[in-house]
């Protein structure tokens, strides 16, 4: 078996509305996943001489790896049974922060191993993915989506124009059931009816391969939620805006900020005018399927 190399590319939510609690304990939403070119690296391996079984590396993320899971439930839902392999996961993606990096990891896994076992079957695969949580769907084949239900019902929609995203990571995580739980008792879920009628309004205003949506859509209900947990976010939120972004908000359940420019210059300018900050602030653009970033950078411009 040679080795394989699949990139995993983050995502930034334009936007999120939440709704009420389904019957199974998830919140339904609607949101804009859009990936960027900050990207893990994943390389698919032969399992090491005498290892007991799958094996995942990924030097700085403690725990079980949502890739572990990934590769457990494609070999259950194929049958499976080739050698041994060991994923190795090169980090870029800031861990707990709201822009899918464990989701984006497991995507990539499965990426891999259907290619080591020659098992392409995309049902099969999207059904594995579903059962890893709701933002893994949107990462099998990573592209711009409108994403409802909990995240894993994506509706394809248009490249959009060119665009910079100034990202600025937190120096430590929250976590997102922690944030839906604040967003519970802050009561921000909006009704069914509002819901539905906020996708309708998001799909006509993106079908033409607008950057983003108009200003009342680009909202993150989620939010006040993360600012409530994480106080000093209003100060990061101030900042970004203060450098020049149209738009600023929290990225998905925070705590990493977005800002949002029309290019990736002024998106860079704003990171450069942010720099005193640790960790610090980044620039990148949308990655896309027919811009595929070089496997051996990150995407990320400092």
């Amino acid at each position: 078996m040679s080795a394989l190399r699949e990139l995993a590319p983050a995502k930034i939510n334009l936007g999120l509305t939440l709704g009420p609690l389904r019957d199974d304990g998830r919140h339904r939403l609607v949101t804009v996943m859009q990936p960027v070119a900050l990207c893990d690296s994943l390389e698919l391996l032969p399992a090491e001489l005498g290892s007991s079984g799958d094996q995942t590396l990924c030097l700085g993320v403690e725990g079980e790896n949502l890739v572990d899971k990934a590769v457990a439930g494609f070999r259950d839902a194929s049958g499976w049974r080739g050698a041994a392999v060991l994923i190795e996961v090169e980090k870029k993606i800031p861990v707990a922060a709201g822009m899918a990096g464990g989701s984006a990891d497991a995507g990539a896994a499965l990426r891999l191993l259907a290619r080591v076992s020659g098992i392409a079957d995309e049902e099969l695969l999207m059904s594995v993915a579903r059962e890893l949580g709701a933002d893994v769907p949107g990462q099998l084949k990573p592209r711009r989506y409108l994403a409802s239900g909990a995240g894993e019902e994506l509706r394809a929609l248009p490249e959009a124009a060119p665009f910079g995203v100034l990202v600025v990571p937190a120096g430590h995580g929250l976590a997102t059931a922690d944030v839906f739980a604040e967003a519970d008792r802050l009561a921000l879920p909006r009704s069914a009816a509002e819901l539905e009628s906020r996708q309708a309004e998001l799909v006509a205003a993106l079908a033409a391969g607008a950057a983003f949506a108009p200003p009342e859509l680009l909202v993150n209900d989620l939010e006040p939620a993360a600012v409530s947990l994480a106080p000093e976010l209003a100060w990061t939120l101030d900042d970004v805006r203060s450098a020049g972004a149209q738009t600023a908000l929290v990225c998905g359940s925070g705590p990493t900020v977005i800002g949002l420019f029309g290019d990736l210059g002024g998106a860079r300018a704003a990171a450069l005018s942010l720099s005193g900050r640790s960790p610090a602030p980044f620039a990148v653009e949308p990655w896309y399927p027919s811009v595929m970033p070089d496997a051996n950078t990150d995407g990320a411009s400092e």
